[in-house]
């Protein structure tokens, strides 16, 4: 496991000490997150007119909206992949059908050219059977 870090940070103006399993980096990240979305909504006039316990609510929701939202966003990517996977997966199948066709069309048409000269050899020789028949007749009618 990890070793605990902890470390300073500065949130709404304020000194806090985070402690977790994350980097140092990480964790001024999201304190960094955090002073963003203050700053934000603090800048807004309606906002700071709300008393304390309403701003923090109004911070917290925005916060949780940006989770929900990055969450959907994961969940969609993930369908996306494997959706992806599925169709690479049904993609290399079709390949390797279409390489097995291609192999057993390959055999085949050695085959039928092997057949092919056969044929072609006998029938060279029955057309040499047929002219040395046709002259053995034509010398007996002679």
């Amino acid at each position: 496991m990890a070793d605990k870090t902890d470390t300073e940070v500065i949130i709404g103006g304020k000194v806090f000490t985070l402690s977790g399993y994350e980097s140092e980096e990480y964790l001024q990240k999201v304190a960094n997150y955090l002073n963003n979305k203050v700053n934000e909504y603090g800048r807004v006039e309606s906002f700071k007119r709300q008393p304390l316990d309403t701003q923090s609510v109004l911070l917290q929701l925005n916060i949780a909206d940006d989770y929900f939202k990055a969450k959907k966003q994961i969940d969609l990517l993930e369908e996306e992949l494997q959706s992806k996977e599925k169709e690479l997966y049904d993609l290399k199948h079709e390949l390797i059908s279409s390489q097995i066709k291609l192999e057993t069309a390959e055999k085949q048409a050695k085959e039928w050219e092997r057949e092919s000269g056969k044929l072609k050899r006998e029938a060279g020789d029955n057309a040499k059977k047929i002219t040395r028949l046709e002259a053995e007749l034509k010398g007996k009618k002679e």
